[in-house]
């Protein structure tokens, strides 16, 4: 015959259990429950590695999903200015101010920063180890007639190129000069199979640079500075929008956890971006 103390024991065993798998359950529904985040961003921060390190962090952190749409910065801005997207990760300042100006964004905030270089063949055929400034650099490649494997997607990157050439006082046309319409990786590639030269952001570039014939050419002057900043799309235009989630990103990736996940992600031992959260967004 069962007792009475252990069918006692049994039902508060079956109440407990039922109590737990309760729980998880609201947990679950409350984490599914977290609209998705749509993140429009540079390729530069997807093809690092860097969002595969940061927003696995952040998603156990928070229960917040991110959808991940890595394109140049213009046509990331578009998407904003389209309402497509709940937040930009970008990086070309004078865009980001305008896009915030003109109503589309919240603000711009610092995230972090790192520079751009110029790669070329390590015979360096233009001569820019003796270059005076980067748009120096890219005359004497204009002069030379050396290729020059350009973004040519309004991606920040082919902003801060153009911005040089026309700094140089270059129109870049002719055989010499390529558009590619792609990625940062992909012209990395391009211009590896055609001993070419280009400018890419040295987060790209070292995440590359193993499977790369070329060089660092030129690089450390303060025309190369290239800051990344983070805008949530306006709420007051576009409502509907997950400003919840969006916030909550930028929250975490100016926090102490994603500024010390972005100082701390390497390649090859070397840092590929500097945090900047606590300075203030430079044009």
């Amino acid at each position: 015959m069962i007792q009475p103390r252990f069918l006692r024991g049994l039902v508060h065993t079956l109440v407990a259990a039922l109590l737990v798998l309760s729980l998880g359950a609201v947990a679950g529904d409350a984490a599914e429950a977290r609209e998705p985040i749509r993140l429009a961003t540079t390729t530069s921060t997807e093809n690092s590695g860097l969002l595969g390190d940061l927003l696995p962090r952040f998603e156990a952190d928070t229960g917040y999903r991110v959808h991940v749409i890595a394109v140049g910065t213009g046509k990331a801005l578009r998407m904003g200015r389209d309402g497509d997207v709940d937040v930009v990760l970008v990086h070309a300042p004078a865009a980001e101010q305008a896009f915030v100006d003109a109503g589309y964004g919240e603000q711009r905030l610092p995230v972090m920063y790192n520079d751009f270089v110029i790669v070329g063949p390590r015979a360096d055929p233009s001569g820019l180890a003796e270059a005076a400034s980067a748009a120096d650099a890219l005359a004497r490649i204009a002069a030379s007639g050396r290729l020059f494997v350009s973004r040519g997607d309004d991606s920040g990157t082919h902003k801060k190129e153009r911005a040089l050439w026309q700094r140089a006082g270059v129109q870049p046309d002719g055989r010499w000069y390529r558009e590619a319409g792609q990625g940062m990786g992909k012209v990395l590639q391009i211009a590896d199979e055609l001993d070419g030269y280009a400018l890419t952001d040295r987060g790209t570039w070292l995440a590359y640079r193993d499977k790369s014939r070329l060089t660092i050419a030129f690089q450390g002057h303060d025309e190369l500075f290239n800051p990344y900043s983070i805008v949530a799309v306006s709420a007051e235009r576009y409502p509907d929008l997950n400003h919840a989630g969006a916030h909550a990103l930028i929250t975490w990736v100016r926090g102490d956890k994603g500024q010390r996940a972005i100082a701390a992600f390497r390649r090859s031992g070397e840092q590929l971006f500097k945090p900047s959260a606590g300075t203030l967004a430079r044009r």
